[in-house]
């Protein structure tokens, strides 16, 4: 099997890979080549027994995208994007990457399959962004999409343009509507949901973190490693039980903002959640209450799509993953 990561250098495209090198197959197929792409080259895995190629890549520009698809993966994980605050404060360059690339990806499968049938699984991590308010508690697996931001938007017409190339049998297609991954290891991004992570990962080594969002706001979240599950999950479920809605809103933890300082506060005591300094930002405010509370994920559910149930597992999840195992 070969499998094609494109986004492969972004925190859910590493640990991806690192799941797939510590597996060594998808769904009990042996992986051979493993090829991962990103606009700046992403670091070769070690460990792993068959064969690595890493790209500095550009999809969104014309030409890239045939490039990667020439090699015929079986399974293509589009993880590429620019992040929800970026993609608000730089128009051109959100629609230039988060659906001009994805568009000219989708476009170098068709003609590929053109060729002679060639028919990959691609799976794409969409966002719950494709929702916006005013927004029912719980949102349902029917309920429209109405976007309220430019990367929502982009993710929304990706998830139309999947669903309609899978129709026309180019390639099979799966949309995975990630929550807000949480917490997030590493340095703060320009995503505006970032301060979800940072008023968690900051204070459990000792550092200061800004809250831009009163406590009341409330969204809904999974952990890095529940991310990944999805991502392996949607490569080998039978697609035909999704007939042509080929997206799916995944199952997460909902939580205030409050509800995660008091899951900081069981968990690491009451000297963290002090390090938590409260700095109202009104961009983020105004992005934050758009933004889904939280989903019934009925469908992703009964497809066997698993998260955390609390607050308290997903800091566990990152003590165990990121810390060590402990404070």
């Amino acid at each position: 099997m070969h499998i094609l990561v494109i986004g492969a250098a972004g925190m859910v495209g590493r640990k991806l890979t690192q799941r797939l090198v510590s597996d060594g197959a998808l769904h009990g197929k042996p992986v051979d080549v493993l090829t991962l792409v990103d606009v700046i080259e992403p670091e070769k895995p070690a460990g792993f027994a068959g064969k690595v190629v890493t790209l500095a890549s550009d999809f969104s520009l014309p030409g890239e995208a045939e490039k990667l698809i020439a090699t015929r993966p079986d399974v293509i994980f589009h993880l590429a994007a620019i992040v929800s605050g970026e993609a608000e404060l730089d128009f051109d360059k959100g629609y230039r990457i988060n659906l001009d690339g994805s568009r000219f990806l989708f476009d170098a499968i068709r003609l590929e399959n053109q060729k002679d049938g060639y028919f990959p699984r691609v799976v794409f991590t969409s966002s719950i962004a494709v929702f916006g308010a005013p927004l029912p508690y719980p949102i349902p697996d029917d309920y429209f999409l109405t976007p309220l931001t430019s990367y929502g938007t982009q993710k929304a017409i990706s998830e139309l343009l999947l669903a309609d190339y899978s129709r026309r049998g180019f390639f099979d297609g799966i949309g995975i509507r990630l929550p807000t991954v949480c917490i997030r290891p590493g340095k703060p991004n320009k995503a505006a949901s970032g301060f979800f992570s940072g008023i968690l990962r900051e204070p459990l080594v000792g550092q200061e973190a800004i809250l831009p969002v009163s406590d009341d706001v409330r969204h809904w979240h999974t952990s890095p490693r529940s991310a990944v599950g999805f991502l392996i999950h949607a490569a080998g479920l039978d697609l035909s039980k999704l007939g042509w809605r080929r997206s799916l809103s995944m199952p997460g933890v909902s939580a205030t903002v409050g509800e995660q300082i008091e899951a900081l506060r069981r968990v690491a005591g009451e000297n963290a959640v002090k390090l938590i300094r409260r700095q109202p930002d009104e961009m983020i405010m105004k992005m934050v209450a758009g933004w889904a509370p939280g989903f019934e994920a009925k469908r992703a559910t009964e497809l066997g799509f698993t998260s955390e149930k609390n607050f308290d597992e997903i800091i566990q999840v990152h003590i165990e993953d990121e810390l060590g195992g402990k404070l």
